[in-house]
């Protein structure tokens, strides 16, 4: 049976089932030329150390007599699976502009002590959100207490109900892991920034160690922005240093989407992997009471949130965390991608999972910092997938393994009816780090998230599932205003070729805004990835759809986007947009060509319903459509200009888009957003007629290499 939370417990780590997409998103080699100097190229970023997990057994601790905890020493499976507590209200509050009250919840953020490994090992300080819960599982008598937990409370929401959460930062001291003063981030004391050669920490620089700042974020709510926690709205305890948007820590949850998974998680400015990685997370879901599909399936008990994380351990049962960068000369502090050797479900490392011989439903949250996982069940048994970011898909999809990137959410059902009683089945993981190009896991660490061991219960079979889930609109490019908009995703390396910095269109977040989608309109984002990660690219504010992905020949078109803006980043001047569709004579050879290498790939089944985040593949251009809008607006009810959202999406500080890896966030993957009801200042309608729509969603059509989808060059905004 799922055990209970009980006062100060639980550490949610979420790692998520992930597909084999390994030769899709393996390296494309141009058939045309240059075929030694890609190789050069790769081989450099190979033998990089941020191709590479850390061994954390060679790392420093910063702290006398305390050593790297062995992963191989901690006892797997002997942990239980607990189910994290739920967030009940604390009251009411007036919504002022329907003069109704609405549930008010209290979330506090507090220092505390869990126990995340097995019993006899140390507690492990934490960050960890808590508050007015109700410990009990379903189905048992409420049982309100206060308590916090890593990952934090669930909350429950429904659907077209608000609410209001009040967050209250009451974390004091010093920063438990090193606040790096060189990058992008909030500076509560308005400290000048060091220069080498900087101190090691411990102890760091206590003017930005202290005081420690949050700011909350629903990730995938469609939300104001003044509620969306924009990573300068940051806040201290007591209130005492608040960033430049700050307005207030009350925020507003309209719940208006279609029922699914959600999270919430820190988005502090430069500061949300440390927060993040403290334990400030936690499952938020949306259930709709005129939802057909929800009774079909396994409720109650048999429908168990997963959150999954990754960490390492220190012999005092703390978190081992970077403690030198990987360019201490540049970044103190900093590191491209923080991987642990163990794997944590629900606040627990390796645990075991008690089923009855029946189905269940799996709500997954991958909340690691960095990792992507491949998610298989060890006897090689299929499960179905139902449900991803934004909502139901429209039909169930049965796979055998299933690719998660950090941050994306999975809803599947696992049938443990035909098992025999004492069974014992592995959730395993074979996702490279960094993915796709890095290190393999260790099966006996990294490779192994839980266990399921079946207790010997009496089979009760599934019901069939309808042929169809939900009915997903086709999206419909808005135009004369400038689509496609044009990004690149870049890499800012070091003499040595490892990464100073990870940028989109090689600007840094507090460069000029440059997109400023419109109110009623969907505009077409393609993001022509130049590094060699897979980037999983969240947007802030609306639920949108995937429609395909093509390999591009990433040296030549890199050697032609740097020949328009230079090669030194970040630029200093706003950045002049190539399309890959493009043909050009680059280099001159008097044959003009476009830079495609392969054909269009549809999205895949698991991909075809609403997202807030999708995987940007190395060496791939990936097109999303991204409608301004609700997602149960119908197309026929919009125009440019009309505003389907409950609130004005155009006030307060804006939203932001990024990399969810969040090291790649916090330095410098990050760019603003602001919405906007005018009509844009320039448009182009030439860019959307001369466009071929060869690739419908769903079908199997491809796009050749040649097609002509945009203008040669954009600049700033994407013909803003």
């Amino acid at each position: 049976m799922l055990k209970n939370v009980k006062i100060l417990s639980v550490f949610f780590l979420s790692a998520m089932l992930i597909l084999p997409w390994t030769a899709r998103f393996g390296v494309t080699v141009s058939a045309q030329h240059d075929n030694m100097a890609l190789s050069t190229h790769q081989a450099q970023h190979r033998n990089s150390k941020h191709m590479h997990m850390k061994n954390w057994m060679l790392e420093p601790t910063g702290a006398p007599g305390v050593f790297p905890l062995d992963p191989t020493t901690i006892p797997r499976f002997k942990n239980q699976l607990i189910r994290m507590p739920t967030f009940v209200p604390v009251g009411t509050r007036r919504e002022p502009s329907t003069g109704r009250n609405l549930p008010l919840y209290e979330v506090t953020e507090e220092t505390v002590q869990i126990p995340l490994l097995p019993q006899g090992f140390p507690t492990t300080k934490s960050y960890a959100y808590g508050g007015k819960v109700n410990l009990a599982g379903p189905g048992e008598q409420p049982n309100i207490a206060t308590a916090f937990s890593v990952p934090g409370p669930t909350f429950e929401a429904v659907r077209n109900q608000r609410i209001f959460v009040h967050y209250i930062n009451n974390l004091k001291g010093p920063h438990m892991f090193p606040v790096d003063p060189t990058i992008m981030a909030a500076n509560p004391n308005n400290a000048p920034i060091p220069t080498p050669p900087f101190k090691a920490f411990p102890p760091g620089y206590q003017q930005f160690q202290n005081p420690i700042v949050t700011v909350a974020h629903l990730h995938g709510g469609v939300t104001p922005s003044d509620s969306d926690g924009f990573p300068e709205s940051w806040f201290s305890a007591d209130l005492e240093r608040t960033g430049p948007t700050f307005t207030g820590s009350t925020f507003e949850y309209f719940n208006g989407q279609l029922p699914t998974t959600l999270w919430y998680h820190d988005h502090a400015l430069g500061m949300t992997r440390l927060n993040i990685a403290a334990g400030l997370e936690g499952t938020y879901i949306i259930r709709d009471p005129n939802d057909d599909i929800a009774p079909l399936l396994p409720q109650g008990r048999f429908e168990v949130p997963l959150f999954i994380m990754d960490r390492a351990f220190n012999t005092d049962g703390s978190i081992h965390f970077t403690q030198v960068g990987d360019n201490p000369d540049i970044h103190p502090y900093w590191d491209p991608e923080y991987f642990g050797d163990t794997i944590l479900v629900n606040g627990k490392v390796w645990p075991n999972f008690k089923v009855e011989r029946r189905q269940y439903r799996f709500r997954i949250v991958n909340g690691s910092n960095a990792r992507f996982y491949n998610l298989s069940l060890s006897n090689g048994q299929s499960f179905i997938q139902i449900g991803a970011d934004g909502s139901y898909l429209p039909a169930p999809v049965t796979r055998t393994e299933a690719l998660f990137a950090p941050c994306e959410r999975l809803d599947i059902l696992v049938d443990f009816s035909n098992l025999a009683p004492g069974t014992k089945v592995v959730l395993q993981n074979t996702a490279n780090a960094p993915f796709p190009g890095g290190d393999p896991v260790d099966p006996n660490t990294t490779g192994t998230v839980m266990q399921f061991e079946v207790l010997n219960t009496p089979a009760v079979h599934p019901r069939p599932l309808p042929a169809t889930l939900i009915t997903i609109p086709t999206l419909v490019e808005t135009p004369g205003i400038g689509n496609p908009k044009l990004f690149t995703l870049n890499e800012q390396e070091s003499a040595t070729g490892d990464p100073v910095a990870v940028l989109i269109d090689g600007q840094h977040f507090d460069s000029d805004i440059t997109e400023i989608p419109r109110v009623g309109t969907t505009e077409s984002w393609y993001f022509q990835n130049l590094t060699e990660d897979a980037h999983p690219i969240h947007i802030h504010l609306v639920e949108f759809q995937l429609e395909d992905r093509q390999d591009i020949d990433t040296d030549r078109f890199k050697a032609y986007w740097e020949s328009l803006n230079g090669s030194t980043l970040p630029l200093n001047h706003p950045t002049i947009r190539a399309n890959v569709e493009t043909p050009v004579d680059f280099p001159p050879t008097g044959t003009h060509r476009d830079f495609l290498t392969g054909p269009s790939e549809p999205p895949a089944p698991w991909e075809s319903g609403w997202k807030d985040v999708f995987i940007a593949p190395p060496h791939q251009i990936t097109r999303v459509l991204l409608r301004i809008a609700p997602q149960s607006t119908k197309e026929s009810d919009l125009f440019p200009g009309k505003n389907a959202f409950p609130f004005d999406p155009t006030k307060g500080p804006g939203y932001v888009w990024h990399c969810h890896i969040l090291d790649h966030e916090d330095n410098d993957m990050m760019r603003p957003m602001k919405i906007t009801n005018d009509p844009p200042m320039a448009s182009n309608p030439g860019a959307f007629t001369k466009r071929k729509r060869v690739a419908q969603r769903g079908g199997a059509t491809q796009r050749g290499a040649g097609t002509q989808r945009g203008a040669t060059v954009q600049r700033g905004g994407g013909g803003r």
